[in-house]
């Protein structure tokens, strides 16, 4: 989870965008979160293969806290 609010402040999970076993491109939608009264989509890191979702819809969330498991593509990565 990114610190989007310049602090510590909690976020709540909105809605996840993709399912387990779904590709994913760095910079795809990947979950919506709440800031306060705005929704914010974060994207994918990277590109791969979302392996496990780690967090559910309504959770609240922090800075530092695991989202999800990508298997990396690495035919996709910088050498």
């Amino acid at each position: 989870m990114p610190d989007l609010s310049a602090g510590t402040r909690p976020v709540t999970l909105s809605v996840w965008l993709v399912e387990p076993g779904q590709r994913v491109v760095e910079g795809d939608r990947l979950v919506e979160v709440l800031l306060g009264s705005a929704t914010v989509d974060l994207p994918a890191p990277a590109t791969g293969v979302l392996v496990e979702i780690c967090a559910d819809e309504e959770d609240t969330l922090v800075p530092g806290q695991l989202l999800a498991v990508i298997a990396v593509d690495e035919s996709t990565q910088p050498a």
